[in-house]
């Protein structure tokens, strides 16, 4: 049977429409000088080339694109491959290896053009085989388990000509569009994990566990008008944040993402700033199948204890918007307002519910945290304290990133957790992580009716009601108590004087390309 088909702008209209609630604060970042004019730099001329160094707290987690999981890396490594699409600082998705693309009526099939004349790292030429491997990969339909759980629904892929393919879903997925930003990697490479190849505006140059990644300029960059202006970027791993300072007050980096205000204090006048909200959910947590944390109540009790507004004071220096369920109001089409004040600080009520679930004694619990990120530490610390006071004896246990990716993300090996979960481009992807048939869903949450809006949210093709479903769903989570949300934390990221192109998007996203020096 023939499809009839639905066109897709070069543009992406359909997804802007599905988008447009992220630009009204993601998109609301502050560029300025710290102790100098602010039209300084524009004033300067640029110019090309040199080699602009990352400090990054965290290790990488694998070169691989569909192996890694943590954020930092691909904000690295996104670099070096490309999707059919990207994204904009609003949000909105804009083509990349793909032109356009169709929608068939029923919704189940996609037919995407290609870009031709693409070439990746390796001299080979972009086509659609290219698409149909690296989709077949991502939705095991070969092996029959897909390497991520996104790509699942995906039927068949097929090639229509060097430069069409189709995508064929099992069933209709509103959420589909959005998850073409994944990495396209040429057909029959199996060595990514070593010497990654992709297409996009940075190569690979090398890896150094624990010293440092490289990137050098893709000078054949097919994108008119962004070809990389700096020649190499050099990603330093530095764990300690005063360590990073240290070594940007001696000249020795020149962008230190994720500063503090303290940390902005002591560099003073020899830096520049781009700060905005994150699109990021700061939490606590809550392993619902461990012991206590399986009783609603108890959860509860948690989030009446917990005093969010002197947590984003203190660590987060009152740069942050409080959260009530597991979603930013830079999203806000999407967005239900009122949740953040669904649990008034009430030690009484608090101590009311642990009593009526038989732990007004309280009871030990394990506050795991990843040590490389000193701010969900001191998160943790003042959690600790505020909880006391209605008798839960917690103990902090720090580990490496590396470790809580594998213990707590895959393996979900531990009682509670602080941990931010980053921006997504669609709702799905923000509150999906709690579907309990998710394979990543390691807070354990399982909740039928959540479940339930959640599926009719995906086939729902009214904007409104689509909207309307996920607010529900932001509710669910808030009355069932799932974890503590906590924050969106503001990012601030710290830049040399004389360099410019840094933006701030609603996924945590570094745009090298743009980047460049100023005589």
């Amino acid at each position: 049977m023939k499809a009839t088909w639905a066109k897709g702008l070069s543009y992406l209209t359909l997804t802007s429409i599905l988008l447009a609630g992220c630009a009204s604060n993601s998109t609301k970042t502050e560029s300025e000088s710290i102790g100098t004019s602010s039209g300084s730099s524009i004033e300067q001329s640029a110019k090309s080339g040199g080699v602009v160094r990352f400090a990054m707290a965290t290790e990488v987690d694998s070169l691989d694109p569909y192996q890694s999981a943590a954020t930092d890396t691909s904000s690295m490594m996104d670099n070096v491959f490309d999707g059919l699409f990207d994204t904009n600082e609003k949000g909105e998705l804009i083509p990349n290896l793909a032109d356009s693309y169709e929608i068939s009526e029923d919704g189940l099939t996609y037919m995407f053009q290609l870009k031709e004349g693409v070439k990746f790292h390796d001299g080979s030429d972009f086509s659609a085989e290219d698409v149909v491997y690296s989709y077949s990969k991502l939705a095991g339909l070969k092996t029959g388990e897909p390497m991520n759980s996104k790509f699942a629904g995906i039927s068949s892929i097929e090639v229509v000509s060097d430069y069409e393919v189709v995508v064929s879903l099992k069933e209709i997925d509103s959420s589909f569009i959005a998850r073409n930003i994944v990495a396209i990697v040429p057909s029959d490479y199996e060595q990514q994990s070593k010497q990654p190849i992709g297409a996009g505006p940075f190569k690979f140059k090398e890896y150094k566990a624990g010293q440092q990644l490289v990137l050098v300029k893709n000078a054949d960059y097919y994108l008119e008008g962004k070809t990389p202006k700096v020649d190499e970027v050099q990603f330093k791993i530095m764990p300690d944040a005063q360590s990073s300072i240290l070594a940007m007050q001696a000249g020795e980096i020149d962008v230190l993402p994720g500063i503090t205000e303290q940390g902005l204090m002591q560099l003073g006048d020899s830096v520049e700033v781009v700060s905005g909200p994150q699109n990021m959910v700061q939490l606590m947590a809550l392993n619902n199948s461990f012991g206590p944390l399986s009783d609603i109540r108890v959860r509860q009790a948690i989030n009446y204890a917990i005093d969010k507004d002197s947590i984003i004071d203190t660590v987060a220096e009152g740069k942050a918007t409080k959260l009530g369920s597991n979603f930013s109001p830079a999203m806000d089409f999407y967005f239900e307002e009122g949740l953040e004040n669904f649990y008034e600080t009430n030690i009484e009520k608090a101590k009311q519910l642990m009593a009526e679930a038989g732990f007004a004694d309280g009871f030990d619990l394990q506050l795991t945290v990843p040590s490389d990120y000193q701010f969900h530490v001191d998160t943790a610390q003042m959690l600790a304290s505020q909880l006391q006071q209605i008798n839960i004896n917690v103990k902090i246990e720090p580990i490496e990133f590396s470790t809580w990716l594998e213990r707590v993300y895959t393996n979900a090996e531990y009682e509670s957790t602080v941990i931010s979960f980053t921006g997504k481009l669609d709702p799905f992807e923000v509150v999906g992580r709690f579907v309990s048939d998710y394979p990543k869903n390691f807070v354990k949450f399982d909740n039928e009716k959540f479940d339930s809006v959640l599926d009719s949210a995906v086939k729902e093709k009214d904007e409104k009601e689509k909207a309307n479903l996920y607010k529900e769903a932001q509710r669910i989570l808030t009355e069932e108590a799932g974890s503590v949300f906590i924050m969106d934390p503001d990012r601030s990221i710290a830049m040399a004087n004389g360099l410019t192109g840094f933006k701030m998007f609603p996924v945590q996203k570094y745009n090298l390309e743009d980047l460049e020096f100023t005589e």
